[in-house]
């Protein structure tokens, strides 16, 4: 009898579809939220490919700060292409239906982009810690063989907690035709259209979520304390200013990233919420990617100076 059932479940779940919804109940904004989403995606993959290139042909560029920050551009890049996508196609087709293993794969991806992301950021503060506090000796406990290791355990701890997570959802069985009142496939969705017992699954993320949340904060609140003590402890106004100013960037992104995950997060999954959960997933899955090349390009002398030489290059060679 148990083996009957369980063909049955694997059955359902094999046939199981689900159909993001998507701006669907804005059918007059389709089109102008397509050239919308697309020049967005397009500057993304620009701002994010470029800063990569950029940071690995200007030799003044090859520091531990720019390595992580180069980690973290591909990281947007990667994090932008799996969503976008397909939040373009369901904007110009009336087909929204994705498939389990569709949808599966695409939290997978976009799991261990997020958790990367958010220890990536803290890598970042570290990395600024020792440069501000520890000048002198900043070479010698940067070394290239410690940021590779950062690197790799912040890509390591998200593809952990994405396979964790992700190993739960397949578990579960899943039957007919499921609607995600969402563009992307985020994992309370997932679970809510689940047809197993969600209470796993539910804390699973919740302890995830709490605990990268938590640590990633605990290392970028303590980093930040020792650099405004240490800052404020200079003697010039000068050097307080270029110490701040080097760290500006960084607390920019890492604010914005962090208050909207915070904020997506404390939203109540009722009806009347949806709107807000479906613009806090549009500005954390779309407009941050975008956001962090900008903010890092903008208020960057050296990288500024990499564009301007590649762009009179361009121009002297098409004169040529």
């Amino acid at each position: 009898m148990d083996i009957t059932v369980l063909r049955i479940s694997e059955n359902q779940t094999d046939g199981a579809t689900f159909i993001l919804l998507g701006f669907s109940e804005y059918p007059d904004l389709q089109v102008p939220l397509f050239l919308i989403f697309l020049t967005i995606y397009t500057v993304t993959v620009l701002g994010n490919l470029g800063m990569v290139v950029i940071i690995r042909i200007n030799p003044k560029l090859h520091t531990p700060m720019y390595f992580f920050l180069s980690h973290l551009s591909f990281v947007d890049f990667f994090y932008s292409t799996v969503v976008t996508p397909k939040l373009l196609e369901n904007l110009i087709v009336e087909d929204r239906t994705i498939s389990l293993a569709g949808c599966i794969t695409q939290f997978f991806f976009q799991c261990i982009s997020v958790v990367t992301e958010t220890f990536m950021l803290a890598v970042m503060a570290y990395d600024r810690f020792v440069a501000i506090c520890n000048p002198l000796l900043y070479m010698v406990f940067m070394s290239q063989k410690l940021c590779s290791l950062l690197v790799g355990a912040s890509y390591s701890w998200g593809v952990a907690c994405s396979v964790t997570l992700t190993y739960f959802l397949l578990k579960s069985s899943y039957s007919g035709h499921n609607i995600i009142n969402n563009f992307v496939c985020e994992h309370a969705a997932i679970v809510d259209v689940s047809c197993s017992d969600p209470y796993i699954n539910h804390m699973l993320i919740l302890v995830s979520a709490t605990f990268n949340e938590i640590s990633s904060l605990v290392i970028i609140l303590s980093s930040y304390i020792f650099i405004f003590i240490t800052v404020m402890k200079m003697p010039s106004t000068g050097g307080r200013h270029k110490a701040f100013s080097t760290c500006a960037s960084h607390l920019t992104a890492i604010t914005i990233f962090h208050t909207t995950i915070i904020f997506l997060y404390c939203v109540p999954n009722s009806k009347n919420s949806w709107l807000m959960v479906k613009l806090g997933s549009v500005f954390y899955t779309v407009i941050i990617p975008m956001l962090n090349p900008l903010i890092y390009s903008l208020r960057n002398k050296d990288v500024k100076e990499t564009v301007r030489k590649l762009i009179n290059i361009k121009l002297l060679c098409h004169k040529q």
